[in-house]
Order: structure tokens, then C-alpha cells, then sequence
């Protein structure tokens, strides 16, 4: 069974659906119409510019070129990850960096080398459909998590000075943040899971069965991914917990809250 092509007509009838929803704020006041058309627009030109590049890309099968790709899908990456928390302190852009590209290029290469067992790794129609798709659940957790962790050594700085200064150590004293936040940063992937094939079928499934692959393919794919977006936003959170408590309490096991401020 072949794809279905989906023509100008098609997309024509789609973007109806976008007009309507900007009826609906119009019609409730909610003032977001021009801030839906800008979004409409830039999902155009985004996508059809992708398509454009990742054809080209596809055609070459360069390493390098599939390389300089994948750094900047995940330097984006770590960046949106920040950009999300209200609060900041120094580091914290290189720490969300790294835990971006450690946590996604493991579990991406695992993947890759032996689950997929692709040969070359860097087989670009594998390689950044796969990494961009668990940098875009990846980053979500990591913001959750590096948000918790600053939200909660800030606002309950109180409990661990009171820690400290009764003699705990820097980790006795923010272990159970750290692990708060490392928890608040998987809930998003671990909801995902309980309810996939239930209540939504993910889209590497439903683009696999679009496309005319068998429904047993598709499932083995999306379960896959599932494991690889769990593991990479575990890591990932865990990572960027710890950096972030590194930076927020001294190896002197004193609260550096000089270093934190609150954006706004």
C-alpha cells in the first residue's frame, strides 16, 4: 500500500481548520488571532524549508553534513530547554547543553548501532528523525526538572540551611530536591506511556502506518522510541539536576543563593 499524497487542495482545506480556530478567539475575545496567523505562517515556511534541506541532505548521505546538522538540532535543543525556566543563575546555559547532548546522543546511538543496527550510523533519513524526536520530548523534561530544582532551592532555602547547618552535607541537604525535580521532569514521558495505544497513537506509529508500513512494524518502531525518549529524559533530567545543585550549593556545603535570580 502507497502513501496517500497529500496536494495543494489538501493543505488548502487544512488551513481552514487554523481559521476557525481563529474564529473561535475571535468570537470569545481572546485576542491570540494575529499571534495564530504568525504561527500558521512560520509553520509553513519552517516545514517547507525543512523539507527542502532534508531532501538535499537525504541525497548527499554526507557524515559531516548529517554531523553540523544534528549539533545544531541539539544545541536549539538546549537552549529551548533554558529558555523555559523563569529562573537563572550562572552556568546555567552550558549546563543545559550538556545534559541535552550527553542524555541524547547516547540513547540515540544506542538505538542507532544496536537496536536499528543502521550502516553508516549517520544514514540521515534514520539519524535526525530519530535524534529530533527525543530532543523534542528531552528538552521538556529537562526545563520541568531544572525549573523544580531552582523553583525549590529557592523558595525552601530556609530547610536547607536549616540542613546545613546541623551538619549535613551539601547532598544530605538536597537530595530529596533534586530527586523532586528529577521526578517532576519524567512525568511528562511516563504519562506518554501509560496511555499510549490507549488514549493516542503516537506520530512515528501513525506516520509509519500512513505510509503504508505493516501496523506490527509500526508498533515495534514506536515502542522503540518510546524506550528511547524515556531513557534520554531520565538521563537528561538527572543530569541537569545535578549540574544545577553543583552550581546552587558550594563544596563548602553552603547555599550560594547569590547565584540564583528570578527572571521578571
Amino acid at each position: 500500500m502507497n502513501a496517500v499524497e497529500i496536494g495543494n487542495q489538501g493543505l488548502l482545506v487544512a488551513a481552514g481548520l487554523v481559521v476557525l480556530a481563529g474564529l473561535v478567539s475571535f468570537a470569545m475575545r481572546l485576542r491570540v488571532e494575529s499571534k495564530l496567523w504568525i504561527a500558521a505562517v512560520r509553520t509553513i515556511v519552517q516545514l517547507g524549508l525543512l523539507g527542502l534541506v532534508l531532501g538535499w541532505i537525504f541525497e548527499q548521505r554526507n557524515g559531516y553534513m548529517v554531523g553540523a546538522v544534528l549539533a545544531s538540532m541539539i544545541i536549539n535543543a538546549g537552549i529551548a530547554a533554558v529558555r523555559r525556566t523563569e529562573r537563572r543563575f550562572a552556568g546555567i546555559w552550558s549546563s543545559g547543553l550538556i545534559a541535552v547532548t550527553l542524555s541524547s546522543v547516547l540513547t540515540a546511538a544506542i538505538v542507532l548501532t544496536l537496536v536499528v543496527q543502521i550502516r553508516p550510523w549517520y544514514e540521515p533519513r534514520y539519524a535526525i528523525p530519530l535524534l529530533g524526536m527525543v530532543l523534542g520530548n528531552t528538552l521538556t523534561g529537562l526545563s520541568l526538572c531544572l525549573d523544580r530544582v531552582m523553583s525549590d532551592l529557592d523558595e525552601k532555602r530556609d530547610v536547607v540551611e536549616g540542613w546545613l547547618a546541623l551538619g549535613a552535607t551539601r547532598w544530605e541537604a538536597c537530595r530529596p530536591f533534586v530527586g523532586d525535580a528529577v521526578r517532576t521532569g519524567m512525568i511528562p514521558i511516563m504519562n506518554s506511556m501509560s496511555v499510549v495505544g490507549i488514549v493516542s497513537l503516537p506520530g512515528m506509529m501513525t506516520g509509519q502506518i500512513l505510509a503504508g508500513a505493516p501496523p506490527e512494524d509500526a508498533v515495534r518502531y514506536q515502542i522503540v522510541v518510546m524506550f528511547m525518549i524515556a531513557g534520554a529524559t531520565s538521563l537528561g533530567a538527572l543530569l541537569v539536576g545535578l549540574l544545577a545543585f553543583r552550581k546552587l550549593v558550594t563544596p563548602d556545603h553552603q547555599l550560594a543563593y547569590h547565584r540564583l535570580r528570578k527572571l521578571g
